[in-house]
């Protein structure tokens, strides 16, 4: 929900237009309480979910680690303060040229999940050290991440395999349970998988140092989410069941998790109307949607906290659209949003939860609105 200083900052600056607002407070107690919930698991913070200048140099202030995507993410970790030791490159899909970048910058730590990248990073980046991302199921998450990124655990052998015969560090096995995951057991499955990895390659001499255990972690939505202690107690105890005494040293990707419940998006509600006199379900049109930075409703696979000055009255369902000529621009249909029926043109709403995914998701000027100006306070 919406935090005192998020509502007093709008009260009182009153931006115009949509607009996302961060309060860092937030973000300071979620990577504490990820501290806390794995003490011994590195956190690189996901660049991609807000790349605000301001929670990067705080995190990196902090002692967070990065993931990056690109070499412009690089570049945002190491200007907010991170040192090159404390980034990976933790994108399979990498030109030559931006890996040869990243490498001249002090990257060593390289994401992949096939030989053809192998290849390429053993050309750019001699000597670095490469994980191979081990595709899951990303049963349980609303946002599943599986097929694009990965390959079989069987591959990943190969892969690393392949990896140290080109000189690279075979330095560990990443997986992705799938963003907003909610059940608890999915770290499981894939943990299994990863020691399945490391004991393949150890009767070779191959030993593995590390595993990525990716993100997933939930931000609240509609429903709640377990606690970062929750998820922290069920992952160290599925590292305990698959690799004993041995654990290896293990990483974690926080995004969704790290800044999702610190940001709010001020939006406008632009129109209200039926489509048939008989209609008995109202189209709400706001001044913010798919295109703004809401892509996450794609599918209505993220349901976003609304909240109005009339949540007192009655409501009823209605259809949530944003306000672009663009006719996938809607948000809630198959499963229509409640909202009071006092709702009127002109009216403020508050989506909560927005602090991940929105801005860099944000469209630049389609159909020319301009893409969702951030505040951090």
């Amino acid at each position: 929900m919406a935090t005192q200083r998020v509502l007093d900052f709008l009260a009182t600056r009153r931006p115009e237009g949509p607009c996302l607002v961060v309060d860092l407070d937030v973000v300071r107690d979620n990577f504490r309480a990820f501290e806390k919930a794995l003490p011994d698991s590195k956190i690189y913070y996901a660049v991609k979910a807000n790349p605000a200048p301001e929670i990067l140099r705080l995190l990196a202030a902090m002692g967070s680690s990065f993931d990056t995507a690109s070499v412009a993410e690089v570049e945002m970790a190491l200007d907010a303060g991170a040192t090159a030791d404390r980034i990976s490159f933790g994108n399979t899909i990498k030109k030559e040229r931006d890996i040869a970048r990243a490498y001249a910058l002090g990257i060593r730590l390289y994401a992949v999940d096939s030989v053809e990248e192998v290849e390429k990073v053993s050309r750019a980046a001699p000597g670095a050290r490469v994980f191979c991302r081990v595709l899951t199921d990303g049963e349980g998450a609303e946002w599943p991440l599986s097929r694009k990124f990965g390959c079989v655990p069987a591959m990943a052998v190969d892969v690393l395999r392949h990896a140290r015969k080109l000189g690279l560090d075979a330095y560990g096995v990443s997986f992705h349970v799938g963003s907003q995951q909610t059940d608890l057991t999915a770290w499981d499955r894939a943990l299994a998988d990863a020691k399945r990895v490391f004991a393949t390659l150890a009767e070779e001499g191959i030993v593995l140092k590390m595993v990525n255990m990716g993100g997933g972690f939930p931000t609240r939505y509609l429903k709640d989410v377990p606690a970062a202690q929750a998820y922290g107690q069920a992952i160290f105890g599925s590292l305990r069941k698959h690799f004993g005494n041995d654990i290896p040293e293990t990483i974690i990707e926080p995004g969704r998790g790290m800044v999702g419940n610190a940001g709010v998006i001020k939006s406008e509600v632009v129109l209200i109307s039926k489509k048939a006199d008989n209609d008995n379900v109202r189209w709400v049109y706001l001044d913010i949607g798919k295109f703004g930075g809401l892509a996450e409703t794609m599918d209505e696979a993220i349901r976003y906290p609304i909240v109005t000055a009339r949540d007192e009255d009655e409501k009823a369902l209605c259809v949530l659209a944003g306000p672009t000529c663009d006719s996938a621009d809607v948000m809630y249909e198959k499963a229509p949003y409640p909202l009071p029926l006092s709702l009127t043109i002109g009216d403020e709403v508050l989506i909560e939860g927005t602090g991940a995914y929105t801005t860099t998701y944000s469209a630049v000027a389609f159909n020319g609105f301009e893409p969702l100006r951030s505040y951090v306070i």
